[in-house]
């Protein structure tokens, strides 16, 4: 009775842990013995680091790794803790999409009405790729969820995802703490100089993110497209 209600309700449960964590954060910033929202946000990193780190990577940010791996640089965190950690938190997300792709496909129906192209595109790929594209999703920004999901509605075995995507999970934290840790001096370097000319750095990160999500989106468009018409052709010869 209790796995039907968390089957039948898993989206709003993910919703509560979400909303859970945004409390959880919001009351240790109010209450944290130092002045300033700067300096409040910093000591909450460094006392909650890899609790933040773990509930971040369930979310699968790269933000979030980063700022883990800084905090790897000034000794705040153990680097291969924080590997572990991140790679348990992304690990635990993707089983949770999975999962939910698997026994609550009404769920899923009703996330695809907006999302038709991207799970077409997910089943395109994973048709075409077979299994390496556990490895790649986590790379391919607005399939990371959608992909998992896309294999939970195939007959692919549970046990065999879950293997396969934990050493995935481990190897992006992998790729990306440790450059972070390895550069951190640099990295710490340019967001003191953002903070200090922030008129020039928020022009800047805005015209990258939003030609990152133009590039991503004209991507997505256009692979999908491809494969539709490559799709099409084969199906008329045959």
């Amino acid at each position: 009775m209790i796995k039907n209600f968390f089957i039948n309700h898993s989206g709003k449960f993910v919703a509560c842990l979400v909303l859970i964590f945004g409390v959880f954060v919001t009351y240790n910033l109010y209450y944290a013995p130092v002045e300033g929202f700067e300096q409040k946000f910093v000591y909450l990193l460094k006392e909650k680091g890899y609790i933040i780190l773990f509930a971040w990577s369930v979310l699968e940010g790269e933000i979030g790794l980063i700022i883990g791996g800084l905090l790897c640089h000034t000794g705040d965190l153990n680097l291969f803790i924080a590997i572990f950690v991140a790679g348990i938190g992304a690990f635990s997300g993707d089983m949770v999409a999975f999962f939910i792709g698997r026994y609550n496909k009404k769920y899923v129906h009703k996330k695809l009405k907006g999302q038709r192209r991207k799970f077409a595109l997910a089943h395109i790929l994973l048709k075409k790729y077979g299994w390496p594209i556990i490895f790649l999703q986590r790379y391919l920004y607005g399939l990371r969820t959608i992909i998992p999901m896309s294999i939970a509605l195939t007959k692919y075995e549970a046990k065999k995802f879950a293997m396969i995507n934990l050493i995935s999970a481990w190897l992006w934290a992998s790729i990306t703490l440790v450059p972070v840790w390895y550069f951190g001096d640099e990295i710490l370097f340019i967001l003191n100089w953002a903070r200090d000319h922030w008129y020039l750095a928020i022009p800047l990160v805005l015209g990258l993110v939003g030609g990152f999500f133009y590039f991503i989106n004209t991507a997505t468009k256009k692979t999908y497209e491809k494969h539709s018409k490559k799709g099409s052709i084969d199906a008329n010869n045959s």
